[in-house]
């Protein structure tokens, strides 16, 4: 079997030939050579040390490069390629002019290039393509470059995958390569031939694609509900009563800003799941792919929710700091006088609502940092699939639940005081509150019919035997 397309004899060293399909043995038959010992080169050599695999490292100076991992060998360029048939290059493009020199001795070997660039668009070519063109007759391969050197060096995570793209125009030199990244622990994705190089060049410069679009969203609604109630509350004021409450902007608008967005990006983390379930029930089936703009907006419900828990966090902290504030001193020695002048009698209905406020908020915020325990990789790796989907799903819907009876509670009767409608304009509580409980009357509306419909077959087992009624295999339908 041959590396090369167009040979028969396949690729010798001497009496030794590389067969990486036939057997795991075929690959740790000879060492693997990496050119290279930077940060990248001597991570990756550790690694492939600890998975059994023999090292050789090639050098422009073997005698002065540094501390290398042990049990690794170091030699010149040319001899170092004598000894192995997988070469990785971990050097930087501009370094390539000694490979062309090489070109002879790197004949029928295959080239791992894990090269990026410092920005997109810096070379008319891709690394990988110009490697290519400067050894025409070996098998290039560019991989392995969206792992970085600290994440080999300690350790790839566990209860993980971690993702790593191969493309090449020689497919049996991609499996040798996604057989030895499969024995180091990734997952391979084979992204075709040489010409997806520069998108996979590009990957490493992506920033921050998967929170793009959740950080868009609560920036947008930040920025929206800031201008509302700073329009609502600190203009009104001015312009009707003549009061400057500009004060109250850095700490109690903001505070109730960071309560806004934060219920509302919690209550978008689930909608797109419940409008999932009702595309699922009008198509009748399950098995359909749904619409791009959904599917999307399911991918990041995970970096939704922890923006969601951040802006929660702020709002936590935003309150237990709001009794310091002077202005919350001065209102709390006036409550004080007044009372002392005037005594007023308990009003047992506002005790209840507010330590109703206040227990559900704090259950919710609970809640709310279980979320994002569970959605970081050394939790939920450590969970069965079944007590991962219980937090994000059952819990999930209990946080909101608990998240917008706070708001509810907070609410109360207001809605129906006209004066708290500035301008004709209704509370920012009253608009934060429209999501989560369209999401949560959704949710209800799905579950309904899977409870009555698994109560009647419970009922018809107890009819068939009355003695074992027959549900042990009975399980909710989860939507």
């Amino acid at each position: 079997m041959t590396l090369e397309k167009g040979t028969s004899a396949g690729m010798k060293r001497g009496n030794m030939s590389l067969d990486p399909l036939d057997s795991s043995a075929a690959l740790k038959s000879e060492p693997l050579c990496i050119f290279g010992t930077g940060d990248l080169g001597r991570s990756l050599g550790q690694c492939l040390l600890q998975s059994g695999y023999g090292v050789v490292y090639g050098s422009r100076r073997p005698d002065s490069c540094g501390p290398l991992p042990q049990g690794a060998q170091v030699m010149t360029h040319q001899e170092a390629a004598q000894f192995a048939n997988l070469i990785f290059i971990c050097v930087h493009r501009e370094h390539y002019d000694f490979l062309e020199m090489l070109a002879p001795h790197l004949e029928g070997k295959v080239l791992v290039d894990l090269s990026n660039n410092l920005k997109k668009n810096l070379y008319p070519e891709a690394n990988a393509a110009y490697l290519q063109r400067l050894v025409p007759k070996a098998a290039v391969v560019k991989g392995l470059n969206t792992v970085s050197a600290w994440a080999l060096q300690n350790g790839l995570p566990s209860g993980t995958q971690v993702r790593v793209y191969l493309c090449g125009n020689n497919e049996e030199a991609k499996r040798a390569v996604a057989e030895m990244a499969t024995k180091l622990g990734l997952t391979v994705l084979d992204r075709g031939s040489l010409s997806a190089a520069r998108e996979l060049e590009d990957f490493p410069l992506r920033l921050f694609p998967e929170w793009r679009i959740p950080l868009w969203v609560a920036f947008s609604l930040t920025a929206a509900f800031f201008i509302y109630l700073v329009i609502r509350n600190t203009v009104y004021d001015y312009v009707n009563n003549g009061q400057d409450v500009s004060y109250g902007i850095m700490v109690s608008l903001a505070n109730k800003v960071f309560a806004v967005v934060s219920l509302i990006m919690l209550s978008l983390c689930y909608l797109p799941g419940c409008i999932a379930a009702f595309l699922q029930l009008y198509r009748g089936t399950k098995y359909r792919r749904f619409p791009d703009w959904l599917d999307r907006w399911m991918l990041c419900r995970k970096q939704m929710g922890l923006v969601a828990l951040g802006f929660a966090l702020l709002h936590a902290i935003y309150s237990l700091i709001n009794p310091l504030r002077y202005v919350s001193t001065r209102r709390t020695i006036t409550s004080v006088v007044q009372e002392l002048n005037n005594p007023t009698t308990f009003d047992n209905t506002r005790a209840w609502r507010i330590d109703s406020f206040y227990a559900l908020g704090i259950l919710g915020f609970f809640l709310y940092v279980l979320l994002g325990l569970t959605s970081l990789p050394s939790v939920g790796g450590s969970l069965s699939w079944r007590e991962f989907s219980f937090v994000q799903s059952k819990l999930g819907y209990l946080t909101l639940f608990f998240c917008t009876a706070h708001g509810y509670i907070y609410g109360w009767d207001r809605f129906l005081d006209h004066s708290t409608y500035n301008w004709y304009t209704p509370p920012v509580y009253m608009l934060c509150l429209i999501i989560p409980t369209v999401v949560l009357v959704f949710k209800l509306i799905i579950i309904i019919p899977c409870v009555d419909r698994t109560l009647m077959r419970i009922r018809q087992g107890w009819e068939r035997n009355p003695l074992r009624g027959e549900t042990d295999d009975l399980k909710f339908t989860n939507l």
